[in-house]
């Protein structure tokens, strides 16, 4: 690919362009300054005001939340793989059918693997503007997002409508319902009782990685963060893997798209043709069977997430 082909796959943090009301809790107060980025793929923004910035199939998405201090993310559920790694912050995970089965905080560079099926919740708790990026399963990102009952009915009450087609309408704005159109069904008790409520105990060892422990795996050799046989086993139609500067890359070349995420430090990634420089919060996507280089471009510290597609279908967690 031409230098400009492969530029116009980087998408710079400074360049993220926010969808402050991608989902049904947009007007509701604890949620309403949330910020959704789709950086790769539809994503599963509920808005039309929702910017894609490389809509190029992946096998996945990638996406962002940025929220300040307090703001929270609510209830909700995913059908396909549903991965945060921190950014920037401190922020707190919960989940359950009104939140309290369990909870983890992760900090900068831990990663969580949600199990799908679950209702679940974020909250950057830190004391400043704080970032997490996204890793969705599926061109699709399975089709929509799941949200608790009691999620729509506060919507309601501040004006959100989503409908069954999973499309927000602004009553302030006098938006309504097209005409032979529902609303989205709330979930029945017995629909409820279909979603886990899996304990602290059986999520975090399973399913959390600190960027710690990561760092040290990575020593020698890229650490498998997420694979069939990496440190969280799943099959969820991609891989991560987690580099730092003592496991910089010769040259390398995936079947499927791949994407590089740094979180510390700065990367060049240099192919025939070119080179580019990436900071933490760019995102790269880097093309199927093209040959690249990967290292840090200056000494210190340095880390980043790699997600590779499998070509496998999207779907629930795995269990070997």
């Amino acid at each position: 690919m031409t230098p400009q082909e492969m530029e116009s796959r980087i998408v710079r943090y400074g360049e993220l362009q926010p969808c402050k009301t991608a989902f049904i809790d947009a007007h509701t107060p604890g949620s309403n300054q949330k910020e959704n980025f789709t950086i790769i793929g539809g994503g599963v923004s509920e808005s039309p005001d929702q910017h894609v910035h490389i809509s190029i199939p992946h096998g996945f998405n990638i996406g962002a939340a940025g929220q300040p201090p307090k703001c929270r993310n609510s209830l909700h559920s995913h059908r396909t793989a549903e991965v945060f790694f921190v950014l920037k912050g401190r922020w707190r995970f919960f989940w359950g059918r009104n939140g309290d089965a369990g909870e983890v905080v992760l900090e900068e560079g831990d990663i969580f693997n949600i199990p799908t099926g679950i209702f679940r919740g974020f909250e950057n708790i830190g004391t400043d503007y704080g970032m997490i990026m996204a890793i969705l399963g599926g061109d699709d990102a399975g089709g929509g997002v799941i949200w608790a009952p009691q999620v729509i009915e506060d919507a309601r009450d501040h004006g959100l409508i989503l409908s069954e087609k999973g499309k927000l309408y602004d009553s302030k704005k006098g938006q309504t319902l097209p005409e032979g159109e529902q609303p989205m069904p709330l979930l029945s008790d017995d629909e409820l009782k279909a979603y886990p409520e899996p304990s602290t105990a059986e999520v975090v060892p399973n399913y959390v990685a600190r960027y710690w422990d990561l760092v040290a795996l990575a020593d020698r050799q890229p650490a498998k963060v997420i694979g069939e046989d990496a440190k969280l086993r799943d099959r969820p139609g991609f891989e991560v893997d987690f580099l730092t500067q003592k496991t910089a890359l010769d040259d390398q070349q995936h079947d499927n798209p791949a994407v590089l995420m740094p979180v510390r430090g700065h990367w060049k990634i240099s192919w025939d043709g070119g080179e580019a420089t990436l900071a933490p919060g760019d995102t790269m996507s880097v093309p199927e069977n093209t040959s690249y280089h990967l290292a840090p471009s200056m000494t210190g510290e340095a880390a980043l997430y790699r997600t590779v597609g499998t070509g496998e279908p999207a779907g629930a967690t795995w269990t070997a």
